[in-house]
């Protein structure tokens, strides 16, 4: 008689993890959100866009899209997009042409 009757972790298939959904939302379901900030840029004011489940390649593309309508620069980081400055009337503006919801966070 064998020790430990219990097999649940000995089989390597019951090791796998499920795999992440793949597939992001629809555009038009995603909490988009769109809030000035200054924390951590040196007193710089930012616009930070959050909430956007993309590829790094369509979050670039979008960027480029934002950063034409407001005028300014911004970048990617961690998910998130930043646009130099105070835009968000113009990110909110491109956001829904692009297809999103997007909401006003903060003040």
């Amino acid at each position: 008689m064998a020790k430990g009757g219990w097999q649940e972790f000995s089989r390597p298939e019951s090791l796998q993890r499920g795999a992440p959904a793949s597939e992001p939302s629809p555009k038009s379901q995603q909490r988009v959100r769109v809030q000035r900030t200054k924390a951590g840029k040196g007193g710089k004011m930012v616009t930070a866009i959050t909430g956007l489940e993309a590829a790094e390649n369509e979050l670039k593309a979008l960027l480029k899209q934002l950063k034409a309508a407001a005028g300014t620069g911004g970048t990617v980081k961690d998910g998130v997009i930043e646009l130099q400055g105070d835009q968000v009337a113009p990110a909110l503006a491109a956001l829904e042409k692009a297809g999103y919801r997007p909401k006003q966070a903060g003040g």
